[in-house]
């Protein structure tokens, strides 16, 4: 069963969706060098960088664009091209497909049946990486 490990809230404007959850519900938004993209922390983490909170998630904020137009839920599963392939057999679509995170594992995004636009998170293999990334 894929457990839910990430959230995304895609914004026209950045700064102000930073200053809205900041004020509005207390979450740290830091920025991550080198890209257009923000991680969004709504829970204490451990000393991986993982909520420290059992059931606990933490997210990302990005620039909307393309298909990418309302939050974004975030699955982790075993193998994302497997998963994309069964999306496409019952009748989703792949948004974008496998793309590394560097040091991470993998995301990829696609469309259900029902227009809803998901994420999918495949950590990297034991001993590559830090894990999920929220």
């Amino acid at each position: 069963m894929g457990g839910v490990v990430h959230f995304e809230i895609p914004a026209d404007d950045q700064k102000r969706a930073r200053k809205f959850y900041q004020d509005a519900l207390g979450w740290r938004i830091e920025a991550v060098p080198g890209m257009d993209y923000s991680m969004v922390i709504t829970t204490d983490m451990d000393d991986a960088g993982q909520p420290a909170a059992p059931g606990a998630i933490n997210g990302g904020m990005m620039a909307r664009e393309g298909q990418i137009t309302s939050p974004v839920i975030t699955v982790d599963v075993p193998d994302i091209n497997a998963t994309l392939k069964a999306v496409e057999e019952l009748g989703g679509s792949v948004v974008m497909p496998k793309n590394e995170i560097p040091g991470m594992g993998f995301t990829a995004y696609f469309k259900d049946p029902e227009g809803n636009v998901m994420g999918l998170w495949e950590n990297l293999p034991a001993g590559e990486g830090q894990g999920a990334g929220s």
